[in-house]
């Protein structure tokens, strides 16, 4: 008995090692950390210690690079700086007197995790890597990210304790970056080739991010790794029009447990059928000897929303302020938009359901001009 006993313990603590979920019910991790949010909305679906303060390793780079976009000249060529990239770890190959640009160093960042990229990143941006470290946490404050710390540009922190950061704000962080169509670019990347060097030649650099290709719907983000931080993962996935963010800070199965909360995550999802309550509208009209033209809206959109937000969706009829003749048929006249709490859903068009010719009145050109404007306006 005393056998079977320890059997049934020993299997119940290997199974709480292991990531796994239950469709629409619960969902673990094996990690010392862990966030699964919604990057629209920023509801948390699933969390586990996402507060607690953990080195973030590689991760950090989410931060340089986003910070190297921002500072814009991306295409420009610049030598990077010798001491810069004398860095141990991960790397893009970077050598004394190399030529680059800022948008190759992003890829160096985000798709082999290249400590020479992030360094010679900090000081080509700041000038040096304190002062680019600065940036960092002036940017984490105004991102609202209270329980980060960045210590390096790239996340090596074996010889520190005070570079860290939570699984819910590097969650944020990632949300509010693939809002940047670049980033967005980069991140998603599975591999790209690029032109760098002294002089400059073609190579390809891979992504380290293995969960793009065996998890449908990953668009990136970041792999991160030292001896203190361990393996550390952020990851976005986007299925039916949602966009999810993963992370886990310290985890040892970190590819299982991403697929398996997304799976858990997508769950709590469904797909909704939005059509207009009223389709068919009177729109202002000026030039004619109507005063409006009718218009309707029958089409219908599909979206995604939380599996409890659905009754919480609200239309708004958005009409031009004035349309000026001629009107031809099916002109486009305003939108039925969909929203849940004030965020966009997506719309549907109103359009004209009938031709109006302009009428030859001695309408002077002013008042052309003003309706006109009234109507850009």
């Amino acid at each position: 008995m005393k056998k079977i006993f320890s059997l049934f313990t020993t299997l119940t603590i290997m199974l709480c090692c292991f990531g796994f979920s239950v469709e629409g019910e619960s969902a673990s991790t094996s990690a010392k950390a862990a966030i699964l949010i919604d990057a629209d909305s920023g509801r948390v679906l699933y969390e586990h210690h996402a507060n607690t303060k953990l080195p973030m390793a590689s991760t950090t780079k989410i931060m340089t690079t986003l910070l190297a976009i921002e500072n814009g000249n991306l295409n420009e060529k610049f030598k990077v700086d010798d001491n810069a990239i004398k860095v141990e770890g991960s790397s893009m190959g970077l050598k004394s007197g190399d030529l680059v640009t800022m948008k190759a160093l992003c890829y160096g960042m985000m798709l082999p995790s290249g400590n020479d990229a992030a360094n010679a990143t900090a000081v080509r941006v700041a000038g040096s890597i304190e002062k680019f470290v600065a940036r960092m946490n002036k940017r984490a404050g105004e991102l609202g990210l209270g329980s980060t710390h960045f210590v390096t540009p790239s996340g090596l922190d074996d010889y520190t304790d005070d570079h860290y950061s939570t699984a819910s704000d590097m969650a944020k962080l990632t949300a509010y970056a693939l809002k940047n169509s670049v980033f967005a670019e980069i991140c998603s990347t599975r591999s790209a080739k690029l032109k760098y060097g002294n002089p400059p030649y073609e190579r390809w650099l891979a992504n380290t991010n293995k969960l793009m290709a065996s998890c449908d719907g990953v668009i990136g983000v970041k792999t991160g790794f030292t001896d203190k931080a361990r393996r550390c993962l952020v990851s976005a996935c986007r299925r039916n029009g949602t966009t999810l963010i993963c992370v886990t800070l310290n985890d040892a199965n970190d590819w299982a447990d991403h697929s398996n909360l997304y799976d858990f995550g997508f769950s709590q999802y469904k797909t909704v059928t939005l059509s207009p309550q009223v389709n068919s509208f009177k729109a202002p009209l000026v030039g004619s000897k109507k005063n409006t033209v009718s218009a309707s809206c029958e089409d219908e959109i599909k979206v995604s929303v939380y599996k409890d937000d659905a009754s919480k969706i609200t239309q708004k009829v958005v009409l031009n302020r004035i349309n000026y003749a001629p009107i031809v048929e099916d002109e486009l006249l305003g939108y039925v938009k969909y929203y849940i709490d004030n965020r966009f859903l997506g719309q549907t068009e109103i359009v004209a359901d009938e031709i109006i010719a302009e009428e030859n009145s001695e309408q002077n050109l002013f008042e052309r001009l003003v309706t006109r404007l009234w109507r850009f306006f």
